[in-house]
């Protein structure tokens, strides 16, 4: 039986450590070649250590008889991501799939949020997402329009903090919000050019979550599965990144464990239309019986 990405180059952001790497790790194991981008910062987003977390994770594709390069490019900067792609380019010749991944985290409550870290959040996590998908888009539209339509995907990186909010950290909930927003917006306009896109809403222990997520869980059925281990929510970005996934675009899934989700998004739910302008005195009324026929909001993480 073939590997579901022989074949493919995928690209993978922010793969040097957690979801990224374990990806990456996924998609070589499926027969990708892949491009792993790292900068190597800490958690904060501050410079880390020289030693490349990507060039590692690279020496371990390798090592298991894959083939991989790093690239250690900022992708929140215009160069750094069309580097990226050059990098997909000129190793392999190609580019198949694009993983958003990269980011980091300075949480903080609302009225202590200073703005720049407000500003670093959204450039990394929103920013970082926007140039590798413009300049990715931009190669596969060329692809498409000199008759060589791609089969091309690509996995954004959202959270269940940009769903339904999470406490202290709304710099990061705003972005990833954004990410959704970017993600139907691009599944729209570049479907016509052979691209899909998608967007994850992952539930796993990583640098960033780690205090959150510090127990191992266990399955439903008393194994002894890790349901916070990042590897879970690998085989769905593989498969939503593959040429199997035909069809399947601008859907967003939140992925924890061995659970799986479509997420639906905002929907019109009860409404009323008298027809004509409303009295500021009437639409109170109005608005506490809609609230009444509504199902309840969903719960903002933390509260």
């Amino acid at each position: 039986m073939g590997r579901m990405c022989e074949g493919r180059v995928v690209a993978v952001t922010g793969a040097g450590r957690g979801l990224g790497r374990a990806h990456a790790l996924a998609f070589a194991a499926e027969g990708a070649k892949v491009v792993v981008n790292d900068l190597g910062v800490g958690l904060d987003g501050t410079l880390g250590s020289a030693d490349s977390p990507a060039r590692q994770v690279v020496d371990e594709i390798r090592a298991a008889g894959g083939e991989a390069v790093a690239h250690g490019g900022d992708v929140a900067t215009g160069a750094g991501a069309a580097s990226l792609v050059a990098a997909a380019l000129q190793t392999y010749g190609r580019l198949d799939t694009l993983v958003n991944n990269a980011g980091f985290l300075r949480d903080r409550m609302l009225v202590n949020l200073d703005e720049d870290d407000w500003d670093a959040v959204v450039r990394v996590h929103l920013k970082g997402h926007f140039l590798p998908l413009k300049h990715a888009s931009a190669h596969w539209r060329a692809e498409a329009k000199a008759g060589r339509r791609p089969v091309a995907r690509v996995v954004n990186t959202s959270s269940g903090a940009g769903l339904l909010g999470s406490l202290g950290q709304g710099n990061y909930s705003a972005a990833k919000a954004g990410i959704l927003g970017l993600t139907l917006v691009a599944a729209a306009e570049l479907g016509r050019y052979g691209v899909q896109v998608n967007a994850i809403a992952p539930a796993a222990r990583t640098r960033m979550t780690e205090r959150t997520f510090a127990e191992t869980m266990t399955a439903p059925d008393g194994g002894g599965f890790d349901a916070m281990a990042p590897e879970n929510v690998s085989p769905l970005v593989v498969w939503l990144g593959s040429a199997g996934s035909a069809g399947v675009t601008g859907r967003v899934f939140e992925a924890e464990g061995g659970r799986i989700t479509v997420m639906e998004g905002w929907r019109a739910g009860p409404t009323v239309d008298r027809g004509a302008r409303w009295a500021p005195e009437e639409v109170g009324a109005a608005a506490v019986k809609l609230l009444g026929e509504a199902g309840a909001a969903g719960a903002v993480y933390g509260t």
